[in-house]
């Protein structure tokens, strides 16, 4: 029997039997059924689409599935095909994370990993291959990440090709120059060295400009600035370009001494100390370099102190020095010691009101977050709080006190035992193997100065502004602080000297840089 469909409007089938070589219409006689337009564009849709599923349901089966079972699931379970290719994907993806196929490399992009899912039917296979792609890119991203984090220490601990120039040019300066030369401060003004009544403001550093900077910023935002006395305090191959630049350009009103420190003539028994505090703080710094050598670095809060401990400053005697203020300054009752890195932009002469409750050092406690104290600021990020000399003497939950702008009672401390507490912790961490705290140089001086800093105000100071903010809202809080502040810290490596420095904020430093110093011009110091 055959089927005949009428092409004219489709609206007959006719049924036909052939027998014996002749054609013969059923018993009674050819039937014409007649089909409405209706029902035959229906069926003609239904067949259209089971067409395109089973077409679908094919191409589906021969590229997720590794057995012809997966595919009847497919064509007959309907919504069991997915869950029975998840189930697949998982023991396969579950093997090769527990398998060690050492041998088998990962492919270079995503295209060739297509190209493998299309070439290899065995889901095991698949798995193991984009296992090892997956590590490798893993390798490479911490890879990436390590290297990142040792260009960032080493751009922001190297010396500006600029600011070796200034120094340079200041230093033959002071050969040809007998204003260059002169006395820091002039005979009529030493006196005011030693004057309780003034406002002493000590610095350390071996920074020129930066220095200019504090200097500059300091007397420009004073209501008096003829009370200001700076004592910056250098080392010996800076002392030369760090004077000739305070004598030959003079500072209104304000009195700037200069001091190498190779001009100081300490009894034996500070030589003695501060010898012991650099070879001890030597041995840190190898200790830290031979493991940062050894061990793969991952991009974590862990081992990027690593880098911490490798900064130059750990190896600076200037650095630590400020555990040796009252021997530095033995006439001064009261200074405050500011880095070299902030920016004063409001009179801050109340500071030198401050009541320190006979405690010796005032400062600013980090604690204008959440919960009292801002994150990463408390005493368990300094200190390794797992070793029992740590937890049985100190709060794991104390907030931390910081560097920056520091109000010293020299009296206070001279009486106190802060200077011997610092060398007895320095060579207890030695004889712990380094296991009692973090590197730097701030975990030693919270323990030095365990209960003797009265918390001060921290309205007029914002720090962090050397750190890279996360987000735009960060920022917009930041900025909004900023212009309330007194003072400014630019702690963090993106110092606003460097080419790392933050343009959002390096404004609030370039606008006290004299840019049309000739010096200056000539070493291509630009904003």
């Amino acid at each position: 029997m055959k089927f005949y469909v009428s092409a004219k409007e489709i609206k007959r089938v006719v049924a036909v039997t052939k027998s014996a070589g002749k054609t013969t219409a059923p018993a009674d006689t050819i039937v014409g059924r007649r089909v409405s337009n209706r029902t035959v564009v229906a069926l003609g849709i239904v067949l259209l689409l089971g067409f395109v599923r089973v077409a679908v349901l094919v191409v589906e089966s021969s590229a997720a599935c590794s057995t012809f079972d997966c595919v009847g699931s497919t064509f007959f379970g309907g919504g069991d095909a997915n869950l029975k290719l998840r189930e697949e994907l998982t023991r396969a993806l579950t093997e090769a994370n527990d398998g060690n196929n050492a041998n088998e490399g990962g492919t270079l992009s995503f295209n060739e990993l297509v190209k493998v899912l299309a070439s290899k039917q065995d889901l095991k296979a698949f798995a193991f291959k984009t296992k090892a792609t997956l590590s490798q890119m893993e390798r490479e991203v911490q890879s990436a990440r390590k290297k990142e984090s040792l260009n960032w220490h080493i751009a922001s601990h190297g010396v500006p090709k600029g600011l070796h120039c200034l120094c340079l040019k200041l230093a033959e300066e002071y050969t040809v120059n007998a204003m260059a030369r002169s006395r820091l401060p002039s005979p009529l003004h030493v006196s005011r060295l030693v004057d309780p009544t003034l406002h002493h403001i000590v610095l350390l550093t071996d920074n020129v400009l930066a220095a200019s900077v504090v200097v500059a910023s300091t007397v420009e935002n004073s209501a008096n600035p003829g009370r200001f006395v700076f004592h910056v305090v250098t080392d010996k191959k800076t002392y030369t370009p760090m004077h000739t630049w305070f004598a030959i350009n003079s500072i209104n009103s304000a009195v700037v001494e200069v001091r190498g420190l190779h001009q100081y003539d300490w009894s034996k028994e500070v030589n003695d100390g501060v010898t012991e505090m650099l070879e001890t703080n030597d041995l840190i710094w190898k200790h830290y370099y031979n493991n940062y050598k050894e061990k793969e670095l991952e991009d974590n809060e862990e081992d990027n102190r690593y880098l911490e401990a490798l900064t130059p400053s750990t190896l600076s005697l200037l650095n630590h020095l400020r555990f040796y203020i009252p021997e530095l300054f033995p006439d001064l009752n009261k200074v405050v010691v500011v880095d070299d890195d902030v920016v004063v932009q409001k009179d801050i002469s109340f500071l030198w009101e401050v009541d320190l409750n006979g405690k010796v050092s005032g400062s600013v406690f980090k604690s204008w977050c959440e919960n009292s104290c801002c994150h990463g600021n408390k005493y368990v990020n300094f200190l390794n709080f797992s070793h029992p000399i740590i937890s049985s003497n100190f709060d794991c939950d104390k907030c931390a006190w910081l560097f920056g702008v520091n109000i010293f009672d020299l009296e206070a401390w001279r009486r106190s035992d802060i200077t011997n507490t610092y060398h007895y912790w320095l060579k207890l961490n030695m004889k712990s193997g380094l296991t009692l705290w973090n590197p730097g140089v701030v975990a030693p001086a919270l323990i030095a100065f365990e209960g003797e800093v009265q918390p001060v105000d921290s309205s007029w100071l914002v720090t962090d502004l050397g750190y890279e903010h996360r987000s735009e809202e960060e920022m917009s809080n930041s900025l909004e602080r900023v212009e309330g502040a007194a003072v400014v810290h630019f702690n963090g490596p993106a110092k606003p000297w460097l080419e790392i420095g933050l343009p959002e904020v390096r404004t609030l430093w370039n606008r006290y840089v004299n840019f049309s110093h000739n010096f200056i011009r000539k070493c291509s110091i630009i904003e």
